[in-house]
């Protein structure tokens, strides 16, 4: 495990079910290209034991005994049983079980298990029937279930009755942190600026599949250029793909509704009157697919005085980096990619490429709360909301809008997130007016911050105004 990089929580609660004496049933969900699969084969390294299957990818035509017939070929690879002909999973997953290791820890990974399950609507309680008389009774045994398509791990097995009590972890890996991320420059890092450094992580997020494409002796503007302004580019076919995989016939229809959050986040009632569709039932399932596959988040506001949520204020926001800078600037222009015509693109040429980064950046904060709450020193433990905050105008008070809202007992922490070039000090008075703007509880004190990246205005240190000075540099430092 040397040279993989980060998920140091979820390996060593991995590592902890590979000490049970007894069975364990674990699912993990997560966007395409975030390293499920990879997390589990490097974890697996501490078994004695590794076998893994994974569901031919989705096609039109596809069927049931196609999946059967993988999942048959890859058993006879794996172990001593010959390739035999497979009738259904009840038969799979028995001729499976049989073939297990006598001894040892064993995990065994069903990888992409929505593919695996098309064709079969009982596949769920086939696989629930194969857990109970077969794999449970098998010592040191961990079962991982891993998928892209979230919605269906959440449907077939985690709400799912017949799973209740059964599954030992259910954990999904997210972006990488900011300190990790820094690690794919390897040693040439220490040379490139951290504004570089973000200009690329506006568009690959903490995606590892991703970062891996990094090149560190070519420039953030020719790594971009390389990825999404080249038609042999990885990130330039990439949302077709992941979007196909993921939701399949229903792709287009999703693509429109993240395109509406391109600018910034909406409320339902937003998308809903921009796309022409009724606000409840398909439109509010398509939300939460969108959620559970990690592309975008669902932001409930909260009343700074008391905490109570206010779900009806709810917005989504496109949470994922690469599918804003996808959906803004390649996918308009992909026939003049094809034709070879913007490979040279400089991203400050780009339209409106500030306002972009700037919310490319607020997401890589959001993502990272845990390490701006450890470099102001103030206790996750104590913190009781955290999360953009939108305030309307109504007869009594004037609307505002705050980048991140952090609410512990006693205190409420107001933070800016700032991406430019030069910073200039109105935004002091600008985040002062948020203040007075906000009803805020008797006895509660509020604190300010500015999380930047930029040269910032000198008046801004010399007035002392925030209590937090926040740079990018410091909020990515490696220990």
């Amino acid at each position: 495990m040397e040279d993989y990089i980060g998920r140091s929580e979820e390996r060593q609660e991995f590592r902890r079910l590979l000490q049970k004496k007894t069975a364990s049933l674990v699912t993990c969900q997560g966007r395409r290209r975030i390293g499920k699969s990879r997390f589990i084969h490097e974890c697996a390294q501490e078994a004695d034991h590794f076998l893994s299957f994974m569901g031919l990818p989705p096609r039109e035509d596809i069927m049931k005994q196609a999946q059967l017939d993988a999942f048959a070929d890859q058993l006879s690879q794996q172990t001593k049983a010959p390739k035999l002909p497979l009738d259904g999973w009840p038969s799979a997953f028995q001729l499976l079980a049989s073939q297990l290791p006598a001894s040892g820890t064993v995990v065994l990974l069903l990888d992409e298990i929505s593919w695996m399950a098309v064709g079969d609507a009982d596949y769920p309680g086939h696989l629930k029937t194969a857990w109970d008389t077969h794999f449970s009774k098998r010592a040191r045994l961990v079962v991982v279930l891993c998928g892209s398509v979230s919605s269906w791990i959440e449907q077939n097995i985690l709400n799912n009755t017949g799973f209740v009590g059964r599954c030992s972890w259910q954990f999904r890996l997210g972006p990488l942190l900011l300190t990790e991320c820094m690690h794919f420059w390897g040693k040439r890092g220490t040379r490139i600026s951290i504004t570089e450094k973000l200009r690329l992580l506006a568009v690959t997020g903490g995606v590892p599949r991703y970062l891996q494409e990094i090149n560190p002796a070519r420039t953030a503007e020719q790594n971009i250029a390389d990825l999404c302004f080249n038609p042999a580019g990885m990130l330039f076919n990439e949302f077709d793909s992941i979007f196909h995989d993921i939701f399949t016939r229903r792709a287009e229809s999703y693509r429109e509704i993240v395109r509406t959050l391109v600018a910034g986040s909406r409320s339902v009632d937003q998308i809903s009157t921009e796309l022409g569709r009724a606000r409840g039932g398909t439109l509010s399932a398509s939300l939460m697919d969108l959620a559970q596959a990690g592309f975008i988040s669902h932001d409930i506001p909260f009343e700074p005085e008391t905490g109570r949520s206010r779900p009806r204020d709810a917005r989504y926001r496109l949470s994922d980096n690469y599918l804003r800078f996808y959906l803004k600037y390649v996918d308009p222009v992909k026939p003049r990619i094809i034709k070879g015509l913007l490979k040279n693109t400089a991203l400050e040429s780009l339209d409106a490429w500030d306002t972009i980064m700037g919310l490319q950046f607020e997401n890589l904060v959001h993502a990272n709360l845990n390490l701006l709450l450890a470099h102001i020193g103030l206790d996750k433990k104590l913190v009781l909301n955290a999360g953009p905050y939108v305030q309307k105008q109504t007869l009594r008070k004037k609307g505002c809008q705050i980048d991140l809202l952090i609410r512990t007992r006693r205190s409420l922490y107001i933070f800016e997130i700032k991406f430019r070039k030069h910073i200039p000090s109105t935004i002091i008075d600008e985040t002062s007016e948020k203040v007075k703007r906000l009803k805020l509880p008797k006895g509660q004190s509020v604190r300010t911050g500015l999380i930047y990246c930029g040269e910032l205005d000198a008046q801004i240190d010399e007035r002392d105004d925030f209590d937090f000075l926040v740079s990018a540099e410091a909020l990515v430092k490696i220990d």
